[in-house]
């Protein structure tokens, strides 16, 4: 099977993840994308970031009806830390030796990929799909030959903003699944 590695922290999982993650499924042929829950991103600084259990469970909660294709991960959990790709790559390797592993990633990181630990090593061994982000041009003609821009529409909904709404009370039923606003709501999650 080709499996397409969507990380990240999702915090929280919103709408527009979950329409990037079927689009490029279908338009990179994956047969299954695993949303790859970070404990912690080693570019990110961990302010308001919920704990890493409760954001999986946000994770499989949203990706429930669509579980044949879209699965919650929480693998990384498990690894040494920080959570490095390339590690996590070589692990899943070994681990499910009968898989390919893909990664998606938007055009802010393909930017900063050459900053990625083992960026070489993970571009020799692994198709990489790019789905557009707002703040970063892709020059497609320039991409390597196992890179690939998706065409996936832009929407515009963001982890922050979503965390931002909430704190100042406004209502973000319309960006997340219903799971994810109930869990938010009943958890009180994000209004520190």
């Amino acid at each position: 099977m080709l499996i397409g590695l969507f990380g990240g922290s999702f915090n929280p999982i919103h709408n527009a993840h979950i329409a990037l993650a079927r689009t490029i499924c279908e338009e990179a042929r994956l047969d299954e994308v695993w949303f790859m829950v970070s404990p912690q991103n080693p570019l990110k600084q961990a302010q308001d970031l919920l704990g890493e259990n409760e954001r999986y469970e946000m994770v499989k909660q949203a990706l429930e009806s669509e579980a044949k294709v879209l699965k919650a991960s929480d693998y990384e959990f498990h690894l040494e830390r920080p959570s490095y790709t390339w590690k996590t790559l070589r692990v899943l390797k070994k681990d499910f030796p009968q898989h390919e592993f893909a990664l998606i990633i938007g055009g802010d990181n393909w930017v900063r990929f050459p900053r990625w630990a083992h960026s070489e090593e993970i571009l020799a061994n692994h198709h990489i799909y790019i789905y557009p982000r707002e703040d970063s041009e892709i020059n497609e003609a320039l991409l390597p030959e196992n890179v690939h821009l998706i065409h996936t529409p832009k929407i515009n909904i963001t982890s922050t903003m979503l965390r931002e709404m909430i704190k100042d009370g406004k209502d973000i039923s319309l960006f997340v699944p219903k799971a994810v606003a109930k869990a938010i709501t009943d958890n009180n999650y994000y209004r520190k």
